[in-house]
């Protein structure tokens, strides 16, 4: 079966845009979406980029760039008031959650995300993360206790710098074999790419 890496941090309003997008366009070319929770900003870090946000000029025009694609693709996005956010719990989490599975990682998501950029709220706040999880039938408690085991830390650290060796220097990044796309503006390229 074809298939399309997904590299995404969900303190990335663009991977938001990416996460709500891809599903579609994989299911219209027969392909499995692999994801790969990473930390944008290990990141950043190993290859000196930084956020947009960082940027006052860039930022005010991502501002108005994110809604646009939302609306091109028909789904639904605020901006997280909040935000930046620290997503090292929330990373981590995703990434204990895909130890479970994918389909645990995609119920993960489908609570994080809209939380994130939807309807927000502060997911900084551990206790806004525990109510969040807690209403998709996820138990805070017993993910919280995961996120601080060796091997889920250990995972997303592998994961982090596997990217950066790849060439990823932001979120989301996406992968069709070798060949690497950064942005949800590249999704085009990426349907291209899986139809051969």
């Amino acid at each position: 079966m074809k298939q399309v890496e997904f590299f995404f941090d969900v303190g990335s309003p663009f991977s938001h845009i990416a996460w709500r997008a891809l599903p579609e366009i994989a299911a219209r070319n027969g392909a499995e979406i692999v994801w790969r929770p990473i930390l944008i900003g290990g990141i950043f870090k190993a290859t000196g980029n930084s956020s947009p946000a960082t940027v006052p000029a860039k930022w005010d025009y991502s501002s108005i760039d994110l809604y646009r694609w939302a609306d091109y693709y028909r789904i639904p996005f605020q901006m997280n008031p909040h935000f930046p956010i620290n997503t090292l719990p929330l990373m981590r989490g995703a990434t204990a959650m895909l130890l479970r599975g994918p389909k645990q990682l995609e119920a993960y998501l489908d609570a994080i995300y809209p939380a994130m950029f939807e309807q927000p709220v502060n997911l900084g706040d551990v206790q806004e993360i525990g109510k969040v999880l807690a209403r998709a039938g996820i138990d805070p408690q017993a993910l919280m206790a995961e996120i601080g085991t060796d091997a889920v830390k250990d995972k997303l650290r592998t994961d982090t710098d596997e990217a950066v060796q790849r060439g990823v220097f932001g979120a989301p990044t996406f992968f069709v074999g070798k060949d690497m796309f950064w942005g949800q503006d590249r999704l085009m390229f990426v349907e291209r790419a899986l139809k051969g």
